[in-house]
């Protein structure tokens, strides 16, 4: 780390040593007891300009406190039926973990079809599953490793994407835009699996529009992404779409004991629900548990999001015209 990244880690450090005592809850549970290793991630969001990586810091934390973020690990999804459902459609899971200790998030994004339950209801296991990952998965790993594990490595399954998907652009954008704003810098790459003519064809025109820091997470892997991703972590952490070629994201698929980290069966999953249960029971005493999705505000996508988002959904169209769909 250069003297100017230490300096304006230093800066950035002075200004939140002001910030208001309601939000200061709200910035432990971001950090978890690396403040440092927070302040950078933000200052890399920001191309390390110190007032802009301030600015949405305090605006993260604005968020958070609006839709009471902090509390949202207590307000499990039920009944246990809808949360299935939820993730039966939306396919993601944690399969293991890489030989350096970071998670291994698995995403089927060709297969998910976000459509048994309100966008409400996404957006709030979406979050979940990012508030679980930073208070829970990711301090422990860091126990584990003796050293701050901060960030984790996402496998995006391309396995079935389809024209229809341009239905999904608008929660896609949603998701994506909470993730940037609120918790940025928190992917240390992206490898894409399995992928089909359409994404190859949307990829050509959406990869110069990605910021460099972006497109240098990004590593677009030959089939299944087996052999090059066994480098970086063992047979037994690879997601189940990744352990054979043609196998596909699926949403049950069982191979002997390899387990589909998608399922709400898979101990990551079961690990998570019981958690958000436990926080609730322990929040609401013997009060019984309230029915009823949590409505987080949308932020506004930034410019460059808004612009791989509209001209991924003009190439779909230009698709599904060429295809006559």
């Amino acid at each position: 780390m250069g003297i100017n990244n230490e300096e304006a880690i230093k800066q950035l450090r002075t200004l939140m040593e002001d910030v208001d005592e309601s939000l200061r809850e709200s910035y432990r549970n971001i950090h978890q007891g690396y403040p440092t290793e927070n302040l950078l991630r933000f200052l890399k969001a920001r191309d390390w300009n110190v007032q802009k990586a301030h600015k949405m810091l305090i605006e993260c934390l604005e968020w958070r406190a609006e839709n009471e973020i902090d509390k949202i690990l207590t307000k499990p999804i039920v009944p246990v039926d809808l949360y299935r459902a939820i993730r039966d459609t939306q396919l993601i899971g944690v399969s293991g973990y890489s030989k350096e200790g970071l998670p291994v998030i698995a995403i089927g994004v060709g297969l998910s079809t976000y459509d048994k339950a309100s966008v409400h209801y996404y957006v709030q296991s979406h979050i979940q599953m990012n508030e679980y990952r930073d208070r829970v998965v990711l301090p422990s790993a860091s126990k584990k490793q003796g050293r701050p594990i901060c960030t984790c490595l996402k496998i995006l399954d391309m396995s079935g994407l389809k024209l229809s998907a341009l239905s999904q652009i608008k929660l896609m954008t949603a998701i994506t835009t909470i993730d940037d704003l609120n918790y940025p810098e928190k992917t240390e790459t992206y490898y894409i699996v399995n992928v089909p003519y359409i994404f190859s064809a949307c990829w050509k025109t959406i990869k110069p529009l990605l910021q460099e820091r972006t497109k240098k997470k990004i590593q677009v892997l030959k089939g299944c992404g087996k052999d090059e991703l066994l480098k970086i972590m063992d047979y037994e952490s690879l997601p189940h779409f990744c352990r054979r070629e043609g196998s596909g994201s699926g949403r049950h698929i069982s191979n002997g004991t390899v387990d589909n980290c998608f399922s709400l069966d898979h101990p990551f999953h079961q690990e998570l629900y019981s958690y958000v249960k436990q926080q609730a029971m322990v929040k609401g005493s013997s009060a019984p548990i309230r029915h009823g999705s949590v409505h987080v505000m949308f932020p506004e996508p930034d410019t460059e999001g808004t612009k791989i988002f509209d001209t991924l959904e003009s190439e779909f169209q230009k698709l599904g015209h060429d295809q006559k769909i």
